[in-house]
């Protein structure tokens, strides 16, 4: 079949680039015995968390298959197809973790290490390091789903085969949002105990030593921004080429080619390709700013991914009464809204522009107006972004409606797999973050010369706005694919009842029932994941005082911090905390569909998403901009480290960090799970 060989072609190109990476990265400089030390430290808490963590998933993953089976055995609907798809995609988002996780831990060290030689150098070790992840995570999605769908007969059964591995995207987003969930709440207790004791009660620098929550706080940057985010960004792609392929379906009745139900994959495929060459086209000159280098790779994956797909739709999506150019005008609006959410998340959260700078200002004055401006850049930055979307849906709608009769929805399909084109490369730079975080966390601590730490800063401010820029991309991408998964909802549920038509109606009192939990759940889901930082947070700085106090050598450098203990008390307390936010969102769609059935599940999906979306962007913009607004105060602008706006910005940025790290993330999990749920269970809902 035209074009399906760049399938196997892109994976395994990418698993011989990934083994050429690692490699490469095993190969450089592990800097002196003190940083290697450390960053064993770091290496051993990271594991020793996941540890913990995944045995608790799996134990979850196992009862929710079983729960599934018998769901599906009863309503006479695959039941082992859909458990073993469950199982598989729960696997694969673990494994895509752990792939995430493992990287940082040995790219960290080897970016220290570089900066004592070049800019350039750390910068090229941390990206690579960021890329061995990112061609991972979509290697793994590519595969398993191309690897199901022949598996549950796609070859033969063209039309069927897209809704049994539907299993697949719900057990990665099941796992996904426990372990952006776990390691969000790690990595930002931490992250507030360190700064809330270490930099504001006791006055001491960031990442020092002396702070017994330190390391806890450097393995957070692993297990919550590369773990979760790995296991996370697995999820979006897989869900969003199972939503886009149910949708293909239509196609395929219309035309008789399965094509449009594999163009999902090739496209994600000739994406990975497009993305390992601006992967290598990532070099910084030691005065350039670390931003230039990394957007100049994503033009260049960009530029490939626009170019490839017009032959890939041309060959794919070319029939008699269909006017493939359409479609093509659809992947642009993707693309166009992937380049404008990269854009605009930077806008908002580097510091050469206004809303930053805002922020910083209004820390000059107290603590209370930097989180007031704070507040207001958040909601600010959601204008934006929501009219992109908006745009791009009733655009990419249109052109499909152009392309042939009826083809609106497959429109919004080809655009959202025009935004993933570039997906690999977001999600390179997405690690990046994490690894140049914990890069200038080992410089410190090991007491390495200014110079290099000036380095590493320059990187972890650019890293800051990586981490921002892609969940804004990841919030814009689960929009589109929350389009696309109610757009299969309601297929899926005309087919089981054999009506025509669907309509959800808001003036029933089912459907508004369904619409207003939709959004109760979004509110009541950022509550509790944020309240489960604040309570882990307070074990943190409750010990950290306890050590302060009882060893008063530690502030004078004469006896080592009990890092282990603090990093025990951070893994317990992120693991207890992590379970009733997860049991929430999993559990309320199910609920809802059994009393209030169909309809009110789609009022639920439709408003619950649109209200998702607009939270996530809110806490992933403005949590940003508060991290960067103190980074630009600790540059030296309005009296720079240790001065009372200083002081004012941590604050603000502590506020901040259960927003960016841990609900906001979780957010967009919890959009796309709540979809692939009601999708997987829409039998016994009708």
């Amino acid at each position: 079949m035209e074009m399906v060989w760049l399938i196997p072609a892109s994976v395994s190109i990418g698993l011989v680039v990934i083994l050429y990476l690692n490699r490469q990265l095993k190969g450089q400089d592990t800097g002196t015995p003190q940083m290697q030390q450390i960053a064993a430290a770091i290496r051993e808490g990271a594991y020793a968390f996941l540890s913990r963590q995944y045995r608790t998933i799996a134990i979850i993953s196992l009862v929710t298959a079983a729960a599934l089976f018998t769901a599906n055995y009863v309503s006479d609907r695959y039941p082992w197809h859909t458990a073993i798809a469950f199982l598989a995609g729960a696997f694969c988002s673990a494994l895509a973790g752990y792939i995430g996780m493992r990287t940082a831990v040995i790219a960290n060290l080897r970016a220290a290490a570089g900066a004592r030689q070049s800019l350039n150098r750390a910068l090229t070790i941390a990206f690579r390091g960021g890329a061995v992840t990112g061609l991972s995570v979509t290697a793994l999605s590519l595969g398993g789903v191309a690897a199901l769908y022949y598996l549950y007969g796609g070859a033969a059964n063209p039309e069927r085969a897209p809704d049994l591995i539907v299993g697949f995207g719900f057990g990665a987003s099941f796992v996904a949002l426990f372990a952006q969930l776990g390691g969000g709440i790690y990595t930002k207790a931490a992250d507030v105990g360190a700064d809330l004791v270490g930099k504001v009660e006791a006055g001491i620098p960031e990442d020092d030593p002396r702070n017994p929550a330190v390391i806890a706080d450097l393995v957070g940057d692993n297990v919550g921004d590369c773990a979760g985010r790995g296991a996370d960004l697995f999820e979006s792609t897989a869900a969003e080429n199972i939503g886009a392929m149910i949708l293909g379906i239509f196609f395929y009745k219309a035309t008789g080619s399965p094509t449009a139900i594999l163009f999902p994959l090739v496209a994600r495929a000739w994406g990975m390709i497009a993305s390992i060459f601006g992967i290598f086209a990532v070099r910084a000159r030691e005065d350039e700013n670390p931003m230039a280098s990394l957007n100049r790779g994503y033009f260049v994956t960009f530029i490939l991914a626009a170019v490839g797909l017009y032959f890939i739709v041309r060959r794919m999506l070319d029939f008699p009464d269909v006017r493939s150019g359409y479609f093509y005008a659809a992947a642009l609006v993707g693309l166009a809204l992937s380049y404008l959410f990269v854009y605009i998340t930077q806008y908002y959260t580097e510091y050469r522009y206004r809303p930053v700078r805002e922020i910083a200002e209004a820390s000059v004055s107290s603590p209370a107006t930097n989180i007031i401006s704070g507040i207001a850049v958040g909601f600010e930055s959601v204008a934006l972004p929501s009219v992109c979307i908006a745009a791009a849906i009733w655009l990419s709608f249109r052109f499909g409606e152009l392309a042939m009769q009826g083809g609106g929805l497959y429109g919004t399909a080809v655009a959202t797999m025009g935004m993933l084109a570039t997906v690999t490369y977001i999600l390179a730079m997405d690690t990046y973050g994490p690894i140049t975080d914990n890069a200038g966390g080992i410089t410190e601590m090991s007491g390495l010369p200014e110079e290099v730490r000036t380095r590493t800063d320059r990187l972890d401010a650019s890293g800051n706005t990586t981490k921002a820029l892609t969940k804004g991309y990841a919030v814009g991408s689960a929009a589109l694919a929350a389009f696309l998964l109610f757009s299969a909802y309601t297929e899926e549920v005309k087919r089981l009842t054999g009506v025509e038509d669907f309509p959800v109606n808001l003036a029933k009192p089912e459907v508004f029932i369904g619409a207003l939990i939709g959004t109760m759940l979004v509110y009541l889901f950022s509550s509790t994941a944020i309240r489960a930082v604040s309570k882990a947070a307070q074990y943190v700085i409750q010990e950290v005082r306890r050590q302060f106090r009882e060893n008063p050598g530690i502030m004078t450098g004469e006896v080592r911090p009990d890092y282990a203990r603090c990093v025990d008390i951070v893994t317990a307390g992120a693991l207890k905390e992590m379970v009733l936010p997860g049991a929430l969102v999993v559990l309320t769609p199910v609920v809802l569909g059994l009393l209030l059935k169909a309809e009110a599940v789609a009022g639920f999906l439709q408003v619950g998403t649109i209200s998702g979306v607009i939270m996530a962007l809110f806490l992933n913009t403005g949590g940003g901009a508060w991290d960067n607004a103190k980074k630009y105060i600790e540059s030296g602008a309005h009296g720079g480290k240790h001065s009372p706006s200083h002081k004012a910005a941590v604050v603000g940025d502590t506020v901040g960090d259960p927003f960016k790290d841990t609900a906001g993330p979780s957010l967009h999990v919890l959009v796309k799970l709540i979809s692939t749920i009601t999708l997987v269970m829409a039998a016994l809902f009708v």
